[in-house]
């Protein structure tokens, strides 16, 4: 296995390194700057207040929100949850109907997933073969028992953006909350909870540069002011809907990242696509049989999810042992089934197994993707040369006829 050292690293949608600056925002409060925000009768507890006070109005500005409206988590599965469970629980009596997408985030699967075996009732809208939900099934899709709507900024996986506009205008008129889920796409895409109709948003620390462990819940105070139910009770922190003593390094270490992805995002957008959009390119022009998953211009600037057609992906991941990137066939690591992501964009059962994840981010150069490109393809070319099946596809025999015999 290569050393750490001498990786490219191509899984930025997995976690992204923390910035050197947050770092260095963080180190005081680990040691100098230790008091607990709400210990208030002396400078410790004060210097604490003050700097999580500023965090707040850091992750506030990136989103377009008010300071008072960020509520401080361990990370987005975390403010997910707490946006799933405590919206469902505190409007119960209104309705038990939430609409949610086929390609969510466990974070956001696993709690629905959940409130149906409690009597919930769930709609998972389709998306097409690009990853886009359609607008006319959402409408369809809204009734009168319906509280909440929740849907995926940017896919982690495959990279599509979804019309998160386009949603919250049609929720602003049924009267419906919605969650955005924008845990990956803060550091290079622009989202404005007032103009794209947001009243929850779930933001990660480790997306943006951040430390992990960290997170936050945008909750709308007013138009329509949201109520959660808390999952955590004990000291009433986070305006009672996050108990517990804040972790001040972490949120200054998060507030830190949303400023530096608030100023270098147009520009990280700008240089990260044109890396990936090259890298594409490469594979494309250089192999046959390689497909593109995900949407083709709607998309993170860093995503690169392909399959390479009679390739097994994690074959082809070992094949390229100085680079670290991601099967896009499994959801998990721990797991080498089909993600629920790929099958709904009607990926075939070959093609899936087939597919790498590459995400690009702040940190990613010129040579680490000439490396991985030439990685990849010595590996690509070498697999498809012991394969059976590329030596029939290239002569010419239709795969789809063969009836393959099992003893």
């Amino acid at each position: 296995m290569a050393d750490a050292k001498t990786l490219h690293y191509f899984d930025n949608y997995a976690t992204t390194p923390t910035d050197p600056a947050v770092v260095e925002a963080m180190l005081p409060y680990f040691t100098t700057k230790f008091g607990a925000v709400n210990s208030r009768s002396h400078a410790f507890g004060w210097q604490a207040e003050e700097a999580v006070d500023l965090a707040r109005e850091q992750v506030a500005s990136l989103i377009g929100a008010k300071p008072q409206e960020i509520i401080f988590t361990s990370g987005g599965t975390e403010s997910c949850n707490l946006a799933i469970k405590g919206v469902a629980k505190m409007y119960a009596e209104k309705g038990k109907h939430i609409i949610t997408t086929a390609i969510e985030h466990r974070s956001v699967m696993d709690p629905c997933r959940s409130l149906e075996r409690e009597g919930w009732d769930v709609t998972y809208l389709p998306v097409d073969q690009t990853g886009l939900i359609s607008l006319d099934e959402l409408k369809a899709a809204l009734r009168d028992d319906t509280v909440l709507v929740s849907v995926i900024f940017g896919s982690n996986e495959i990279g599509t953006i979804q019309d998160i506009a386009g949603v919250g205008a049609i929720c602003k008129e049924a009267g419906v909350l919605f969650h955005a889920d924008a845990c990956t796409g803060l550091d290079t895409e622009t989202l404005d909870i007032n103009a794209d109709g947001i009243d929850l948003l779930s933001l990660s620390g480790h997306k943006i540069y951040g430390p992990p462990g960290t997170g936050a819940l945008f909750v709308r105070r007013r138009r329509p002011r949201v109520r959660l139910s808390a999952l955590l009770e004990g000291g009433g922190q986070e305006r009672n809907m996050r108990s517990g003593s804040l972790n001040v390094p972490g949120i200054v270490g998060l507030g830190k990242a949303a400023e530096l992805a608030l100023a270098n995002r147009v520009a990280d957008k700008a240089r990260i696509s044109g890396l990936r959009d090259a890298m594409q390119a490469s594979f494309m022009g250089e192999l046959e049989e390689v497909y593109l998953n995900g949407h083709p211009t709607q998309r993170l600037p860093g995503a690169l999810n392909v399959s390479f057609n009679f390739i097994e992906g994690e074959s082809l991941m070992m094949g390229m042992p100085d680079v670290a990137v991601a099967s896009g066939s499994a959801c998990t690591s721990a797991t080498l089934e089909p993600s629920h992501v790929m099958r709904a964009l009607g990926v075939g059962e070959e093609l899936v197994h087939t597919s790498i994840r590459f995400s690009l981010g702040r940190f990613t150069t010129q040579d680490a993707v000439d490396t991985a490109v030439a990685s990849c393809l010595k590996s690509a070319r070498h697999l498809r040369e012991m394969s059976p099946l590329w030596e029939m596809f290239k002569e010419g025999i239709d795969m789809s006829t063969i009836e393959w015999k099992h003893d």
